[in-house]
């Protein structure tokens, strides 16, 4: 409970707010009332004083019932980006966001809303930030999206079709594109997600000469800001190149070797507990797949698997995507069926164990397929298949829920982040958002 001292008055847009010092304090030092209660105002916390301030008193009401209960509730008659504008202005706009969503389980997610495509083009991928903004890759052109849903200006990579696209922080992401032959300045941009300047390009170098190459998957490693990408030459020789993130220099290249098929992978994926890179080459870039783990401290290839050989099935073989899970020990794949596969990791010569799912395609692709996408997060693993993506949880990975949104067609790739799932579809590339629902306030 407020004391005389700690009560303050506010007079927002006309209307008049009382509130404690208290409670504005919560806003924390870098809020709009950090710093209007600094020492450096020299306020007399004695005498009682109105503040007029000239913004949304509905917004400001929203807020500061924010700041008291750590509940966010927004009225019908308030436009949520109006919301977001005016708690940008006070600096709380991170406050808004960890009250906006409830703690994520793709068993409670709710479809929110879908946002239309803005140009023409199959879509290529969408990725999440941890803020709960995004990037859709499509054709040549990317669009940057931040939490808000607010489009940060599309990014065009003249004209060159875009393989992949990854968030470096909440203000760079890197693309890769496919090189225009001979110019040899690199098939790797970082842009700064803003203003969408290109701040530098990542340069494939061999004896201090700039080699030209398609640029394919991509993949970061956070804790020494190292970025990873599959390279394929000129003449079709692949492999992984390493650059340091802050500085645009290359500072590694693992080459394929015989005996070692790294193939034009379409996955990396960094694994912080064995310090390894998952390089995985699938079905149908490639008529065999091959999924290997590679060691840069020892320049080798610490685990492998490839269905060159095996006795599985045609349909088993045709590895779609694959997804690597440390706290198991396992890596997942999926064909397209829907079908998960397992397989160790503690045993160098990998192996399948096949875990059979409903068949939705019940043996026939669509015309334009969309194959299956896998995804780890907060120990629930997610599968796409055709419109839908299936939630998977508990040690035997049971199917436990199934989200599907009917507009848009087939759902091409999805990304979680920022407690929401993007699912980017075929059309028009239409993406949804699904979001899990805050308690409600009782």
């Amino acid at each position: 409970m407020g004391i005389q001292k700690d009560r303050v008055k506010f007079n927002v847009g006309g209307k008049i707010f009382e509130t404690t010092s208290t409670t504005l304090a919560n806003a924390g030092r870098n809020s709009f009332f950090g710093a209007l209660f600094d020492r450096n105002w020299n306020l007399n916390p004695e005498i009682p004083q109105e503040y007029f301030i000239d913004r949304n008193p509905n917004c400001f009401a929203i807020l500061l019932d924010l700041l008291r209960t750590g509940e966010l509730y927004i009225p019908s008659n308030v436009p949520e980006k109006l919301l977001y504008r005016e708690a940008s202005f006070y600096g709380l706009l991170d406050h808004v966001r960890s009250a906006k969503w409830g703690q994520f389980d793709g068993n409670r997610l709710k479809f929110s809303k879908s946002v239309a495509g803005r140009a023409p083009g199959d879509g290529t991928a969408i990725r999440a930030w941890p803020d709960g903004g995004c990037l859709v890759a499509h054709g040549s052109m990317v669009h940057v999206y931040d939490w808000m849903m607010e489009e940060h200006g599309p990014i065009n990579v003249d004209y060159q079709r875009v393989n992949d696209v990854c968030w470096v922080d909440s203000e760079n992401f890197v693309v890769s594109v496919c090189e225009k032959l001979g110019r040899g300045d690199g098939g790797i941009g970082l842009f700064n997600a803003s203003s969408g300047e290109l701040r530098y390009k990542f340069k494939v170098v061999h004896e201090n000469q700039n080699k030209s190459f398609t640029a394919g998957a991509l993949s970061m490693c956070s804790d020494d800001y190292k970025l990873f990408c599959s390279c394929r030459g000129r003449s079709n020789e692949y492999g992984i190149g390493v650059w340091d993130q802050i500085t645009g220099k290359q500072i590694d290249f693992f080459h394929e070797s015989p005996g070692w098929s790294l193939g034009d992978a379409d996955r990396l994926q960094w694994l912080d507990g064995c310090n390894c890179l998952l390089v995985a080459t699938l079905f149908p870039r490639k008529d065999n797949c091959y999924l290997s783990l590679l060691d840069f401290r020892t320049k080798d290839m610490a685990w492998s698997w490839s269905d060159i050989g095996t006795t599985l099935t045609v349909d088993e073989k045709r590895v779609r995507d694959c997804i690597a899970m440390e706290e198991n020990r396992a890596i997942c794949v999926v064909n397209e069926y829907e079908d998960l596969g397992f397989m160790d990791l503690r045993r160098r010569a990998g192996s399948v164990r096949w875990s059979s799912r409903s068949r939705l395609m019940k043996g026939k692709m669509p015309d334009e397929p969309c194959y299956p996408k896998l995804a780890l997060h907060e120990g629930q693993l997610f599968s796409s298949m055709n419109d839908s993506i299936s939630v998977f949880c508990g040690p035997d990975w049971v199917l436990t829920s199934s989200l599907r949104q009917s507009n848009g067609g087939s759902i091409c790739d999805f990304s979680i982040g920022g407690d929401r799932l993007f699912a980017l579809h075929t059309e028009e590339n239409v993406f949804d958002i699904w979001e899990t629902p805050p308690p409600p306030i009782v």
